[in-house]
């Protein structure tokens, strides 16, 4: 019976050690006067303002037509910043 208990007991602890849920990497911390130059928008700019600015430079520089994943990816990283910090 001891054995039986032992064996759950280690198949349990590598079970949790190979699909316990991972944090997501945290993105770097972008402070808010370069996401709003990134944007473009003003330091008084609403939610709207932001996601419109948003949607106006994806849509110019993403990867599928054509953009680069990097500047998406810190457009992303801006309007995630501003809207985080005005909600």
């Amino acid at each position: 019976m001891a054995k039986a208990i032992l064996a759950a007991l280690i198949i349990g602890a590598i079970y949790y050690l190979f699909f316990k849920p991972r944090p997501k990497p945290s993105a770097p911390k972008m402070p808010r006067d370069e996401a709003r130059a990134i944007l473009g928008v003003a330091a008084d700019a609403d939610e709207q303002a932001i996601r419109s600015a948003h949607r106006r430079l994806v849509s110019a520089v993403h990867p599928d037509k054509g953009g680069s994943e990097e500047l998406t990816r810190r457009i992303n990283a801006a309007r995630d910043t501003l809207l985080r910090r005005s909600a």
